[in-house]
């Protein structure tokens, strides 16, 4: 499973590159649409070019970041993973109620979180060491929250709520919750 962090760089660094062909185009209109009207506009050859070169390019982007995005496989083909490991983790009265004090995990297994909440919508992310988000859903109550994920490094994570529950919400946090840890420490 491609690195997160790499997702959203490698987007960052495209979309950034879109955005400012899209507003030189805009700026190129505005220019010619305000100048004086001497009869030496842009041809319409040239501007339907630059709008097709747009298009592709934008079409293009989605098309090939439609694979980078990390959840996007497992989602799309549930059914034929199998998770390595499951942990149920109970939400209610703004605390995370693990199934053990720290979940360790295998590098390269599995992993499905079945989150349920009891009175109100919690988040349910996982964050590293630099808080920076590895994965993240809303838990809803009365409705399925699972989700399954790939742990391809070890580390260490923490657990937070990433949906506004009121006031308290702020401090669900678990930290060191989730240890992956590679095959040869695991034992």
């Amino acid at each position: 499973m491609v690195d997160s962090e790499m997702v959203l760089t490698g987007q960052t660094i495209a979309y950034t590159a879109y955005c400012i062909v899209i507003i030189l185009l805009v700026a190129w209109f505005a220019w010619k649409v305000t100048g004086k009207g001497d009869g030496k506009g842009v041809k319409p050859a040239i501007f339907y070019t630059f709008v097709g070169f747009l298009t592709v390019l934008g079409v293009s982007l989605h098309i090939i970041t439609y694979n980078t995005i990390p959840w996007t496989k497992v989602d799309l083909h549930r059914s034929d993973y199998k998770p390595d490991k499951t942990f149920s983790i109970t939400v209610r009265n703004h605390q995370f109620i693990l199934p053990s004090e720290k979940m360790v995990i295998n590098v390269n297994d599995d992993v499905l979180f079945d989150v349920k909440s009891e009175d109100l919508t919690y988040g349910f992310g996982l964050f590293r060491e630099d808080n920076s988000l590895l994965f993240q859903m809303q838990v809803v109550p009365g409705h399925k929250n699972d989700v399954i994920w790939h742990f391809d490094k070890p580390g260490v994570f923490a657990i937070r709520s990433t949906e506004y529950s009121g006031p308290k919400g702020v401090f669900m946090i678990v930290k060191d919750a989730v240890e992956v840890v590679s095959a040869n420490t695991a034992n």
